[in-house]
């Protein structure tokens, strides 16, 4: 009788550290091994990362978590991969090294490759198909960038021996030797160069980026096979059989699988989805429409709100400003003072995502008086997070025609109690913490753990675990201090604009 695999790998490739979880059948993290790499800003609005740098941080977690865990590969039933979205790898795939660095998700340098897809009128297009708006957020652009700079730069590079990946693809293709290119539904949904309907690459879209089909991966379901990572980088071959963008990947790590069930994820942005079912959504307020997950050909789709600055604008308060000494400090110190006094910060600081979607808003602080001190600030950085999550859940209750009365957090300021407190506070509705925060690595380990019957559905629904917070503020208090957050985003808008 064949001896059952007691272990999930997740493999997290997020953007500022990869890690590696392991979990057990009961859901159980087992290990973690979590590890920082390089940010490169070569110029104002650039954000790079070494493609090289990834792949060994996040090789390194792997086999780190396993030794200190003394957990075999043999042990592992699979490997579930979950990443930063929209950062874009383009390498050699004959010697598998990339031709640039990786641009980042944040990067804002294709804002002009943006504007020219306005100019000739392809927004609504890019709207209606890939669900998304022509912003420099997304990989499309980013591709187009890379290729334009390797014809100018790199003579010795045929195109024809280039390969396109987000993050997922790159960590799969390292893993497997070469052997497989691909990606997985909800990483595609985010490109804007594929099309959410058919579920395909766009054509059009491609010839007016100029991108050639060739380097594009092959689109898989979520939760399926993708190809065995070999024997020398864990031990021993293990099957990659879940792959999600991170905010999918948290969506289903949060349980939320029926419609209308939404989480924010409190990262180094903060990012809301609601699971809308079969049936896309086109939003009117600014939301983007998106792939949920896919699962034996099934697709379930999702309307999303991104805010770029949020658990960044905390780094920024420790490692820009100062004020800090760990992210963990932002909490004692905002407790020193009852509210923020009415000094509000807009951390806009590579523009607005939804739903303003200002490439050109830059941040900004307001309401300072001579009595204000470095508590009130800390504490409105905090709740600027909070702010910008009521903006994206207004916006999601106008598309879905629903009220929503309970949203789910998970994510590393959901451990800032003051932070959890305040954003019910300001929403007036109930806030719902996972007790297992990593619900991101949990998403990717239960869609490869259902595609291999580790779990079954009616499993995974019968556990959950929540810590509640009700709001307490009254609601003219709640309304006023909304209204002023208005204001002072308004203030933000077009600051890069002549």
């Amino acid at each position: 009788m064949k001896k059952e695999k007691p272990y999930i790998l997740a493999l997290d490739q997020g953007t500022t550290s990869s890690r590696a979880i392991l979990f057990d059948k009961n859901e159980h993290i087992v290990g973690i091994a979590q590890k920082e790499f390089t940010q490169y800003f070569p110029h104002q609005g650039w954000v790079e990362h070494d493609p090289l740098e990834i792949w060994q941080t996040q090789l390194w977690v792997a086999r780190q978590v396993m030794e200190e865990n003394q957990v075999e590969a043999t042990e592992i039933a699979a490997i579930g991969i979950t990443n930063q979205r929209e950062t874009t790898v383009v390498w050699d795939k004959f010697t598998g090294k990339p031709v640039y660095n990786a641009i980042v998700w944040q990067d804002k340098r294709t804002a002009s490759i943006c504007e020219m897809l306005k100019k000739r009128n392809l927004e609504p297009y890019i709207r209606k198909e890939t669900g998304l708006v022509a912003d420099s957020y997304f990989s499309g652009t980013k591709i187009a960038w890379i290729l334009d700079w390797v014809s100018l730069n790199r003579p010795d590079i045929k195109p024809n021996d280039l390969a396109f990946g987000t993050i997922d693809t790159w960590l799969i293709w390292n893993l497997t030797g070469g052997k497989v290119h691909a990606t997985d539904y909800t990483n595609a949904s985010r490109t804007m160069i594929f099309n959410i309907h058919t579920l395909m690459w766009d054509e059009k879209l491609l010839n007016s980026l100029s991108i050639p089909a060739h380097i594009l991966p092959e689109v898989k379901s979520s939760s399926g096979h993708f190809g065995v990572a070999e024997a020398k980088w864990l031990g021993d071959e293990v099957p990659i059989r879940g792959v999600a963008g991170d905010q999918q990947a948290a969506l289903f790590g949060q349980k939320c699988f029926e419609r209308g069930m939404v989480k924010n994820t409190y990262g180094t942005g903060c990012f809301l989805l609601m699971n809308t079912g079969e049936v896309p959504i086109v939003s009117k307020s600014g939301l983007l429409t998106t792939i949920a997950w896919a699962k034996n050909g099934k697709v379930i789709y999702a309307i999303e709100g991104s805010v770029f600055n949020a658990g960044a604008a905390i780094q920024w308060l420790r490692d820009g400003l100062k004020l800090i000494e760990t992210a963990h400090d932002s909490e004692y110190f905002a407790q020193k003072v009852p509210d923020s006094d009415g000094v509000y910060v807009v951390p806009a600081f590579s523009g607005l995502g939804a739903p303003y979607w200002d490439m050109y808003a830059r941040g900004g602080v307001f309401g300072i008086t001579r009595r204000t001190n470095k508590y009130h600030f800390i504490r409105a950085t905090l709740e600027s997070l909070a702010y910008q999550t009521r903006d994206l859940l207004e916006a999601m209750e106008k598309d879905a025609g629903m009220n929503i009365s309970v949203l789910r957090v998970d994510g590393g300021a959901t451990a800032n109690q003051l932070l959890m407190q305040f954003q019910s506070d300001i929403l007036g509705k109930t806030v719902e913490k996972a007790q297992n925060k990593e619900c991101t690595a949990l998403g990717a380990a239960f869609l490869a753990g259902l595609s291999i019957g580790f779990w079954t559905y009616e499993q995974l629904q019968s556990r959950s675990s929540f810590q509640f917070f009700q709001p307490t503020m009254n609601a003219e208090d709640r309304d006023t201090k909304y209204k002023k957050w208005r204001k002072a985003v308004e203030r933000c808008k077009g600051w890069e604009l002549d």
